[in-house]
């Protein structure tokens, strides 16, 4: 969230835009030409640059495509299911490093979905298709066993649904892995971190390897930030992501093993009956 709000400078090219879900705003990035900052409704959704797909500026989507990066060998096309499509930073990315990757984007505002395809022009070797509709019910309808990676960045608002946030939403998920298949969550959230905390015991319970990739400052629970939860049926690539991550512009860390038990703790499982939304951020965070 740093680096988005840092970017927010320049006359908004072309502007403001009804959506379903409010109003979008493309922002011109005045440090890169031809890249551009979405927002819905004053929130920073996407970073993307039409030149440079392997770009990656938003930090949390650096630390995502880190998980990318070490899912498979460099190059080798995977299947990829992006749950919230913002402005396809990331299967941009994909399909700029792992030519050939099948991909499948799933989102509920329909306006949003069509406002990137007509101002933010995909690549024409991408791989991918993009739905209107509802995360869950895309996910009960594919075949278990069939993506080797899930990313969940789904946001109403600033907030993530409710119904995204629970044991059975994240039992979907592992089902459609295959064996050793990574998920990748954004998750907003701050001080003392409760929500983060209640995220990764509902994880433990669905993946053998779990682990918290956020900027140092956040898991200390200094200020609010995107942290990225990451579960695997297999061990997470977890030195790979610790030098990686240390090597980022903005240093992020990796807590994994017992470190990722302690900060559990006993925090409640979360599931359909107890979500709620993702904590909200403080005001004036976004200017």
């Amino acid at each position: 969230m740093a680096a988005a709000r840092r970017r927010l400078t320049g006359s908004p090219v072309p502007g403001y835009h009804p959506v379903d879900s409010g109003t979008a705003q493309l922002l011109g990035d005045a440090d890169r030409p031809e890249s551009w900052v979405l927002l819905v409704d004053g929130t920073p959704q996407s970073h993307v640059d039409l030149a440079d797909p392997t770009y990656l500026d938003f930090e949390y989507v650096r630390r995502i495509g880190h998980l990318i990066d070490l899912t498979a060998p460099e190059h080798e096309p995977i299947d990829v299911l992006h749950l919230g499509a913002g402005a396809l930073t990331l299967a941009r990315y994909v399909a700029a490093t792992r030519p050939g990757s099948r991909q499948r984007a799933v989102d509920d505002d329909a306006a949003l979905v069509q406002l990137v395809r007509d101002q933010l022009p995909l690549p024409r070797d991408l791989r991918m298709r993009v739905r209107v509709g509802d995360a869950r019910e895309e996910l009960a309808s594919l075949p278990g066993g069939s993506v080797d990676v899930v990313v969940c960045d789904v946001f109403r608002g600033a907030r993530t649904p409710a119904a995204l946030t629970s044991r059975e939403f994240y039992a979907l998920v592992a089902g459609v892995l295959r064996p050793g298949g990574v998920c990748a969550l954004n998750v907003g959230d701050g001080p003392p971190l409760r929500f983060t905390r209640s995220v990764v015991a509902t994880l433990q319970t669905m993946f053998v390897d779990v682990a918290v990739l956020a900027d140092p400052a956040v898991l200390r629970e200094r200020r609010f930030g995107n942290l990225v939860c990451a579960g695997s049926s297999g061990p997470l690539p977890l030195d790979g992501l610790r030098r990686r991550c240390a090597g980022d512009p903005a240093p992020g860390r990796v807590m994994a093993e017992d470190d990722v038990r302690r900060f559990a703790g006993l925090a409640p499982v979360i599931t359909d009956e107890s979500a709620e939304d993702s904590p909200a951020p403080p005001p004036g965070l976004f200017g």
